[in-house]
């Protein structure tokens, strides 16, 4: 005879965590989601970018068509102010701006003879006529006051600029972008600025112009999206790595010779976010910083794509904070062959 089915008792259901084991599951998840991400940034790590310059990056055509060697950032100073335009497919908007500096700068000379300049236009692989339009200018006020460097393949903004400064003659190095964005005058609250900071230690300062002033106004303007990417980078920015600098990616930053040959010998980052690695690598090193409002107008025509750009510097933030913290990246110095 067949005995009756027992009925299945149900499985015991788990007990749910109590808050503080909860807590401690996530902390435990994300001391180990970072202990990977800190793996990753120092295995992935290039420990010092070349600095190798090609045979043809080593010397610039004249006004009259002749080769020339180029001078070194390590050579005695034999200018007062050297400026740098990193260009890339700038054949439209460089004109602007080259001819608002190049008037600020001969006007400057006329006022004060002992003032003297150069002008360093760096192509950076660009595919328009960029070098064609610097050359113009070259041609029109001398290779003395204007040279156009091109380099053989695109390095990116920071590695155009590097380049740049590399090549300089002045006592003091301007950083300008290529756009003309920031009224060119301002150059002489910017090195108000560097005054302010004096006496500088090791003959290092930096003096940057800001448009932090302005940022009321771009709120307004812009789309919710691009405001949010903002605010976002901002705060990143802040948290990891450079807190005393409102606005870091403003292309107008004035260096001293000895601050510009420090900094630039140190930088890894060669593309967007090589402004914040620059400043961070100044704190580290206690070069002073001052930060200037300048007038700024936005021109059309940025090479920034909104998103993508800004998750690239998102991810380039993070690294930058990590692997100097886990001594993937020194502050080292290095010399460009």
């Amino acid at each position: 005879m067949a005995l009756p089915l027992q009925p299945s008792l149900p499985l015991p259901l788990p007990l749910p965590l109590s808050l503080p084991a909860a807590a401690a599951a996530l902390a435990a998840l994300a001391a180990l989601l970072l202990v990977l991400i800190c793996a990753i940034a120092h295995v992935t790590a290039k420990k010092m970018p070349t600095l190798h310059r090609h045979e043809e990056e080593k010397f610039f055509v004249n006004a009259e068509g002749r080769k020339e060697p180029l001078p070194s950032v390590h050579d005695p100073p034999t200018r007062e102010l050297s400026v740098v335009v990193p260009s890339y497919n700038e054949e439209d908007r460089l004109p602007l701006m080259m001819d608002e500096a190049l008037d600020y700068l001969e006007k400057r000379q006329k006022r004060d003879p002992s003032f003297t300049y150069e002008v360093i236009v760096v192509n950076d692989g660009s595919k328009d006529q960029t070098t064609k339009v610097a050359m113009q200018y070259c041609k029109k006020y001398g290779s003395d006051k204007v040279r156009v460097l091109s380099l053989v393949k695109n390095r990116g903004k920071g590695g155009a600029v590097r380049m740049g400064v590399f090549s300089s003659r002045g006592k003091k190095i301007l950083m300008a972008d290529a756009d003309g964005a920031t009224k060119f005058a301002d150059i002489e609250k910017v090195e108000e600025g560097l005054k302010n900071l004096q006496p500088w230690p090791n003959q290092m300062a930096i003096s940057c112009g800001s448009r932090a002033h302005l940022e009321k106004d771009s709120v307004a303007k812009r789309s919710y999206f691009r405001t949010l990417l903002m605010y976002g980078f901002h705060f990143l920015v802040w948290f990891l790595c450079v807190k005393e600098i409102r606005d870091t990616q403003c292309g107008f930053k004035l260096l001293t010779r000895e601050a510009a040959l420090r900094t630039f010998s140190t930088l890894h980052i060669e593309r967007w976010a090589f402004d914040v690695e620059l400043l961070y690598i100044a704190q580290r090193l206690k070069i002073p910083i001052a930060e200037v409002a300048v007038n700024w107008t936005e021109i059309e025509g940025s090479k920034l794509v909104p998103f993508w750009s800004w998750l690239q510097m998102g991810r380039d933030l993070l690294f930058i904070r990590l692997r100097y913290m886990t001594g993937a990246w020194k502050l080292e110095r290095r010399k460009c062959n």
